[in-house]
């Protein structure tokens, strides 16, 4: 228990920094050419107009689950929809800073020069002719011109389990204080199998003896991402945010771990990296080259494994729950007979997933720790060396007794 005490110590340290800078990769900066405000007006109604034509669009109801919004939506649909407005902050080049709520820019409204077209910010200033370009325009995001530093739903889902996450330690680790020598209670008994799977199973067997130097990261990294594949789970505020699933995040984190390994890596990790011993020199001009390559592959395989895994089962489950207005839209009797099987491959993939927000958190961190290893492991000399040093401590007190 010393050794879980001292370890969430150090936990709570680094996590507030590690939150805080994860959350600036959530912010995006977009750019968009001047449109007309009367031309946006009729393409959206235009494209209402489409919409109640086409009946229900599956494709338009997973993208903007999976996807970031400027606000928090709770129920309904439509007039009747209930939403967490969220804060606009923008800085425009032209005109500078402005900040206001994201309910200004509901039902298209135009507000300070901003109108929200499909959750991006745009101006609505005069300068396009014709609907079709300024739907190209907005696609594409021609100009420089706005900064978007908003605070989307996914950086608030961001802030609130960085919250969490401190409440969580914060207190496992009073308790510890509080109750030296007793034995696991409450929220303690949960966290503390986790901290010590994480410390027997993955840092001790991937990184070796200088595991404990890793520690806070692994631990941050795996608590960070299987809290928030949880949240993601749960429909109801202040859960159901993509934040796993937003490759920015994924990038930020798979990042970290490659400056850790650039931080720590010893002269045997690059010597094989660039003259691996015993091979030819024109086997090297083909081989240095490779294990370049897999050097800056190692952190995009971890950003593209948590990222696909994490949007695949929300698109899956989503793509099942549409099933039921899909039939429905051919007949009342369709809709009800698909939505028993929708219902319960919704559910199935519910605690699927729930599995797979374990798996991911572990499998990143796991292969993490694995290229922690890689990085620091010492060459064959200096092992030998070692063992015989220790050799020859040993005779020299078999001697002595």
């Amino acid at each position: 228990m010393s050794y879980t005490t001292s370890l969430l110590s150090k936990k709570t340290r680094i996590i507030a920094l590690f939150i805080t800078v994860l959350s600036f990769s959530t912010f995006k900066s977009f750019a968009y050419e001047p449109n007309e405000d009367s031309l946006k007006k009729a393409a959206a109604v235009a494209t209402t107009e489409t919409e109640k034509k086409e009946g229900f669009n599956a494709g338009k109801l997973i993208t903007e689950h999976i996807g970031d919004a400027h606000e928090w939506h709770l129920w309904g649909e439509g007039e009747h929809a209930v939403a967490i407005p969220l804060p606009v902050i923008i800085y425009n080049k032209k005109t500078g800073l402005d900040i206001f709520m994201s309910s200004k820019l509901e039902d298209g409204e135009v507000y300070k020069g901003y109108k929200l077209v499909e959750n991006k910010i745009v101006e609505a200033e005069e300068g396009l002719v014709g609907v079709t370009d300024e739907v190209e325009n907005v696609a594409t995001g021609n100009t420089n011109n706005i900064i978007d530093l908003s605070i989307t739903k996914n950086v608030t889902s961001l802030l609130i389990s960085a919250f969490l996450l401190l409440w969580i330690f914060l207190s496992v680790a009073k308790t510890y204080k509080n109750r030296v020598g007793q034995a696991p209670k409450g929220l303690q008994s949960f966290v503390e199998p986790l901290v010590i799977f994480v410390r027997d199973d993955v840092a001790k067997t991937s990184i070796g003896p200088k595991y404990e130097k890793f520690m806070p990261y692994l631990l941050t990294v795996f608590f960070f991402i299987f809290i928030n594949n949880l949240m993601g789970l749960v429909p109801l505020f202040p859960g159901g945010a993509n934040l796993t699933g937003n490759i920015a995040v994924c990038a930020v984190l798979a990042c970290f771990t490659l400056l850790i390994i650039f931080a720590n890596s010893n002269a045997h990790y690059w010597r094989h990296i660039f003259a691996m011993p015993g091979v030819p020199v024109w086997v090297l001009i083909i081989l240095t080259p490779i294990e370049l390559l897999g050097v800056v592959l190692r952190p995009f395989v971890l950003m593209i494994r948590l990222f696909a895994n994490i949007t695949a089962g929300h698109i899956i489950a989503l793509a099942f729950f549409s099933l039921i207005f899909i039939f429905g839209e051919m007949s009342t009797g369709a809709g009800f007979g698909v939505a028993v099987l929708s219902v319960a491959f919704t559910v199935f993939m519910g605690f699927l997933e729930l599995l797979v927000a374990f798996l991911q958190a572990y499998v990143f961190t796991l292969l993490s720790a694995m290229y922690f290893g890689a990085a620091i492991e010492e060459g064959h000399h200096a092992h030998e060396e070692h063992h015989a040093h220790e050799g020859a401590h040993s005779a020299a007190q078999i001697d002595m007794v």
